[in-house]
C-alpha cells in the first residue's frame, strides 16, 4: 500500500458534526434572485468559494474552467439587457396561468448582487486528445458544471446566496464578455450576502413544479428497469426527512 493510499483509508468517513453539516448545505441550498444584500463580499471569502470551485473533479484532470468576475456597473447593465431581450422571448412561450407564474418572477439579480461571476470552459485547454473524453465530447462541460456545484454548495456553506442566470442569449454573453469563440459561457452568476434563504425551492413553494418521488426515479440495470421495493422505502423516508427539515438522520 503507498503512502497515498494510506492516507486515503485511514481518513474515509466525515466525523457525524461534519456529515450532518454537510447535508445540510446541500439540503439548504437555493437558487437566489431577490434577496441578495448590498455587503460586499470579503475577498478571503471568496478566495475560499473559488478555491472549492477550482478542486473540483474534471476529466483527464484538464481544469477547463476560467472564472471572470464582473463588477463593473456598465458591463452587468449590458448583461440585464441581455437577459430582459431573453426573458420577454420566454415569457412568451408559456401559455395561461404558467404565463402569469412567469412573469410575476424574480429571475435575476444582476444589478442587485455584490458580485456577478461567469464560469466558462476552455475547450482547447490541453489540446484535441483529452484523457476521458475520447468517446464524449462534452465531458470538459460537464467537468465544469461540476465547478459550478462546488461554488454553489461552498457559497452556501459561507452564507452567501448564488443565482444561476440561464435566461440570456449566449452569443450576447459572449460578446460582452469578450470570449474567444473555443470558450462557452456555462454559467452567469450572480452571488452576495442575503437577507433570508427560501424553506423550498420558490419554484416549488409558487406552485410552479413539485419535487418528484425520488423511488420513482431509481431502477435496477436497465431505464425503467425492475424496482427495489425495499430500497424505495429508504428513499422514501430519506427525501420525507429532507423535504421535512433538511436533514438526513
Amino acid at each position: 500500500m503507498t503512502e497515498h493510499e494510506a492516507a486515503i483509508q485511514g481518513d474515509d468517513a466525515l466525523a457525524e458534526a461534519d456529515r450532518l453539516g454537510l447535508y445540510r448545505v446541500l439540503l439548504s441550498r437555493r437558487d437566489v434572485r431577490g434577496q441578495f444584500l448590498p455587503d460586499p463580499i470579503d475577498d478571503a471569502v471568496l478566495a475560499r468559494v473559488l478555491t472549492a470551485a477550482h478542486f473540483a473533479p474534471s476529466v483527464g484532470f484538464m481544469q477547463p474552467w476560467s472564472f471572470i468576475l464582473v463588477r463593473s456597473p456598465q458591463v452587468r447593465g449590458r448583461i440585464k439587457a441581455a437577459f430582459e431581450a431573453a426573458n420577454t422571448e420566454a415569457a412568451s412561450m408559456f401559455d395561461g396561468d404558467k404565463a402569469a407564474v412567469y412573469r410575476s418572477l424574480k429571475l435575476e439579480g444582476i444589478l442587485e448582487a455584490p458580485l456577478n461571476i461567469c464560469v466558462t470552459c476552455d475547450r482547447d485547454r490541453v489540446g484535441p486528445v483529452v484523457l476521458g473524453r475520447t468517446h464524449i465530447p462534452t465531458m470538459d462541460l460537464y467537468s465544469t458544471v461540476c465547478a459550478v456545484q462546488n461554488l454553489w454548495l461552498a457559497a452556501r456553506a459561507e452564507g452567501l446566496g448564488l443565482g444561476w442566470v440561464s435566461i440570456i442569449s449566449e452569443p450576447a454573453l459572449k460578446e460582452i464578455l469578450g470570449l474567444p469563440e473555443r470558450v462557452v459561457p456555462v454559467a452567469y452568476l450572480c452571488l452576495g450576502k442575503v437577507s433570508h434563504f427560501f424553506a423550498q425551492p420558490e419554484l416549488e413553494s409558487r406552485g410552479w413544479r413539485k419535487r418528484l418521488p425520488l423511488a420513482d426515479l431509481v431502477s435496477l440495470d436497465r431505464w425503467e428497469g425492475e424496482r427495489d421495493e425495499a430500497l424505495a422505502a429508504e428513499l422514501d423516508r430519506a427525501q420525507a426527512a429532507a423535504e421535512g427539515g433538511g436533514i438526513i438522520p
